[in-house]
């Protein structure tokens, strides 16, 4: 191994052992969490890309734990800021962890990248820019990259919340 791919490989090394530790911090948080709520639910760690993931499963079938999702995953969206704030108080630097629970963001995912398909299908067809409905940062991420899969390109206007992506014709 040459110096610049040893530094290359201790720095991947690095960046998935502060990862790690992001996760094992967040479940920490969260077991804690859940036994305040007397909610039963296991706790589920990875590392997705360049940020930590962590999930909350339950082998009831999750109904109790939908309480913690919310309408719209809003309260899902709060616990993870609640979660990421736990890490940087550990840690001292930003996190950005990725929470689900019950498969939610999961599910949540495959519906916006269909919609994000389907939006450059339908650009591609009509030669017209195409809006969308007014998304969390998440939802909009997702949405750029499926348009991006699709070979064409997107954009974010308008000031939070109501925020939106346009597909772009190529």
């Amino acid at each position: 191994m040459t110096e610049g791919t040893t530094s290359a490989a201790t720095e991947g090394a690095d960046t998935l052992s502060r990862l790690e530790q992001e996760g094992e911090i967040a479940a920490d948080y969260l077991e804690g969490l859940l036994d305040i709520a007397d909610l039963d639910g296991d706790i589920d760690m990875d590392v997705e890309g360049d940020r930590a993931s962590v999930s909350i499963i339950s082998d009831a079938g999750g109904r109790e734990l939908h309480k913690l999702v919310g309408r719209d995953g809003e309260v899902l969206e709060a616990l993870q800021e609640l979660t990421r704030l736990a890490v940087h108080r550990e840690t001292g630097d930003r996190s950005r962890l990725m929470l689900d629970i019950s498969g939610y963001r999961a599910q949540k995912r495959a519906e916006l990248a269909e919609l994000g398909a389907k939006a450059a299908a339908e650009v591609r067809s009509s030669g017209s820019p195409v809006k969308l409905k007014p998304m969390t940062p998440f939802e909009r991420k997702v949405v750029h990259d499926a348009v991006k899969a699709a070979g064409l390109r997107s954009e974010s206007e308008g000031e939070e919340p109501q925020r939106f992506v346009v597909v772009l014709p190529a």
